[in-house]
């Protein structure tokens, strides 16, 4: 099965999602479960995108995703890590950049290329463990360490450590054993496409590219500080064109942001005072679970409609490595071999940080 990259959301791929979710039945019953189901062990559960065009639908936070396409788990510049988690689903636009860039990586000179963490999962939606965002396709995360030359078993992508970029005996401090130049030039290359919206760092990498950083300062504004993110940087794409169901984020500002109150406050006391003890006295509040019918409407249809089955999203009728595969460009592309069930005796990833 040929996907296309760069196709757009349109009402009537919405319609079929809907249409194809009557016809295969909803019953009451599936209804009632899923109403009383939180909506991250539903999308988690699933293991196959949706037969339809690519859509992302609703906010990077808050929504889902049709007609998801597979990076492949081995290429010339990369490598999909924790394969274990079925993460490494993605709008075609996301895919195509993933490939882009690990090859202009690889020019940089950072190793042999990148390795990939989590990008969504076949139907996006809300994760059981590790990420608030992640939930439309167009948010991917890669490694603060480069491809080795020599291609990664499948239990070291399962137990391969992160590496900090971070000096943990300071305060918010990037180490310079860990950080140089390649680095610096590794997440200002991700800022220059013009379809990555932002790019999430730690807030002492941010600090260290505006203290460092002289190629386009324009280019900063796009880097964001937040929590975590001294392990692996987080590339988000803007919504593709004319995808109406895809809803837009705020503007990044439109100077480098180096000198603003924004940044300065990860360097105070605030972001990182412990949350105030609870009142013995109160009954404590039990956090309500994110529940389908928080997302929009359109996720109950992406659920119910049919997958496409093992034999369509398999490439050749197995895994192979890309080295193996049809030749690729951006018009066409082959979705890879569903990932298996690793063996017992793989260890599985530790929660990674929300975003």
């Amino acid at each position: 099965m040929i996907w296309r990259t760069g196709m757009t959301a349109t009402s009537g791929t919405l319609f079929r999602l809907a249409a194809a979710s009557v016809v295969f039945g909803i019953l009451a019953g599936t209804v009632q479960a899923q109403d009383a189901t939180p909506a991250k062990q539903l999308f988690g559960a699933a293991k196959l995108p949706t037969q339809s065009e690519a859509v992302p639908i609703g906010f990077y936070a808050k929504g889902c995703m049709a007609g998801a396409v597979a990076l492949p788990t081995d290429g010339p510049t990369w490598q999909a890590m924790r394969l274990s988690r079925n993460r490494r689903w993605g709008n075609p636009a996301m895919i195509s950049f993933l490939e882009q860039f690990s090859g202009d990586a690889a020019r940089l000179g950072w190793g042999s290329g990148i390795l990939v963490g989590d990008i969504s999962q076949p139907r996006g939606g809300p994760m059981i463990t590790g990420h608030a965002s992640h939930q439309i396709g167009l948010d991917a995360d890669i490694w603060f360490t480069p491809k080795p030359a020599q291609p990664l078993t499948v239990q070291q992508r399962e137990s391969m450590p992160f590496t900090s970029m971070l000096d943990k005996s300071k305060f918010l401090t990037v180490d310079p054993k860990r950080w140089g130049s390649t680095n610096a030039r590794l997440v200002m290359q991700a800022a220059s496409y013009p379809q990555v919206e932002r790019v999430f760092v730690n807030p002492a990498i941010k600090k260290k590219l505006c203290e460092t950083w002289s190629g386009n300062r324009d280019l900063l504004s796009k880097v964001r500080p937040v929590y975590g993110h001294d392990e692996h940087f987080h590339v988000r794409l803007s919504c593709p064109p004319g995808s109406s169901s895809c809803q837009k984020q705020a503007d990044t500002p439109s100077t480098d942001d180096c000198n603003s109150k924004a940044l300065a406050w990860w360097f105070t006391k605030e972001p990182w005072a412990p949350p105030p003890k609870p009142d013995p006295n109160k009954k404590p509040v039990k956090p309500r679970q994110v529940m389908l019918s928080d997302l929009p409407k359109a996720c109950a249809a992406v659920l119910s409609a049919p997958a496409r089955s093992e034999a369509e999203a398999t490439y050749g009728g197995g895994t192979m490595a890309y080295s193996e595969r049809a030749p690729v460009n951006a018009a066409a592309r082959s979705v890879d071999a569903v990932v298996q069930p690793p063996p017992a005796d793989v260890p599985l990833p530790s929660e990674r940080p929300r975003n």
